[in-house]
């Protein structure tokens, strides 16, 4: 089993980036496909990026162009980098994690909040 643990988070004005890290444990990183969602207050939570075991990439519509997943194998971390943040972006993010190849089981972190406000 793999253990998430995001981080990053915080308040930031608009225009502005935030990284956010999501730290893996416990199992082999390599071999999982990740993903970054968010869940504003009152929506559901959605996709937002993923990325496989070989680092091919997926992004939603609303991030197209403005975020960038990445993964480190050897630190055993993921990524999302963001950047021209917007009072939309605003909710908790959280990272999950599968077997490549694999639909079930998922794995998720508690989450980090992300507060976009001037």
């Amino acid at each position: 089993q793999v253990q998430l643990v995001e981080s990053g988070g915080g308040l930031v004005q608009p225009g502005e980036s935030l990284r956010l890290s999501c730290a893996a444990s416990g199992s082999i990183f390599s071999l999982y496909a990740m993903g970054w969602y968010r869940q504003a207050p009152g929506k559901q939570r959605e996709l937002v990026a993923s990325i496989t075991s070989g680092g091919s990439t997926v992004y939603s519509d609303s991030v197209k162009g403005r975020f960038t997943i990445s993964r480190d194998n050897v630190k055993n971390t993921m990524y999302l980098q963001m950047t021209s943040l917007t009072p939309e972006d605003t909710a908790v993010y959280y990272c999950k994690a599968t077997l490549d190849g694999l639909t079930r089981p998922n794995y998720w972190g508690q989450g980090t909040q992300v507060t976009v406000s001037s």
